[in-house]
């Protein structure tokens, strides 16, 4: 995957998006993934990788200041094409460089997005430069579950589902690595199809590893 192949996949997927990843099982699983979410108003959110906007729903009217980016301005103009008239900000933008200055936002959503994106490790990494110390991380996607590996099968259709703008085979852990001196992973949940998509929250925070002095 790269960017310029992702922007032509997904202009290609956003006429038919909402009718996948907003179906009755995803409208379900948001519901469970965004239910105890509570901020203080005035949070400053980011959400990379909004798509269509199908998450922003969970958080208008809300007092909260919203960004919103995407790579793809096809998605991005669906998305505006229904929450333009809501205080959310829209903008063109690549996830593995965000243009924002570090410690601007209070919360972040990344759904859907690790999976996507050539590189999940300078996402991750991206996101938590422009996250506030001790702001939190929301991410719903398909990892590989722990417990598991992939069968044979999912080995062998991964290079194809990849040319369809997703990776079936991100282990999520194994991306955390580069950045677990710099967030805490508090919550790991299993949300739908048997855990291959997870609910994953955590929070910016200088992490002491074992050896580690304090002065």
């Amino acid at each position: 995957m790269n960017n310029s192949w992702n922007k032509f996949i997904y202009k290609i997927w956003s006429p038919f998006y909402d009718r996948f990843f907003n179906s009755e099982m995803f409208v379900k699983a948001r519901k469970k993934v965004f239910k105890d979410v509570q901020l203080e108003a005035g949070s400053k959110i980011l959400f990379v990788g909004v798509g269509t906007g199908a998450d922003l729903p969970f958080f208008l009217n809300k007092g909260y200041e919203i960004v919103a980016i995407d790579y793809s301005i096809d998605m991005l103009r669906i998305a505006k094409a229904k929450y333009g008239h809501c205080s959310v900000e829209f903008l063109e933008m690549d996830a593995q460089k965000l243009e924002f200055k570090d410690e601007s936002f209070d919360f972040i959503v990344a759904n859907l997005i690790l999976s996507v994106v050539p590189d999940p490790h300078k996402t991750l990494n991206e996101m938590l430069r422009v996250l506030k110390n001790e702001g939190e991380f929301l991410v719903l996607d398909k990892f590989v579950p722990q417990e598991k590996k992939l069968t044979v099968a999912q080995r062998f259709i991964r290079p194809f589902i990849k040319l369809l703008g997703t990776d079936i085979g991100l282990d999520f852990y194994h991306v955390l690595q580069s950045v677990e001196n710099k967030c805490l992973v508090y919550q790991d949940e299993k949300v739908m199809m048997n855990g291959f998509y997870r609910k994953i929250m955590g929070m910016r925070k200088d992490v002491q590893r074992e050896g580690d002095v304090s002065i």
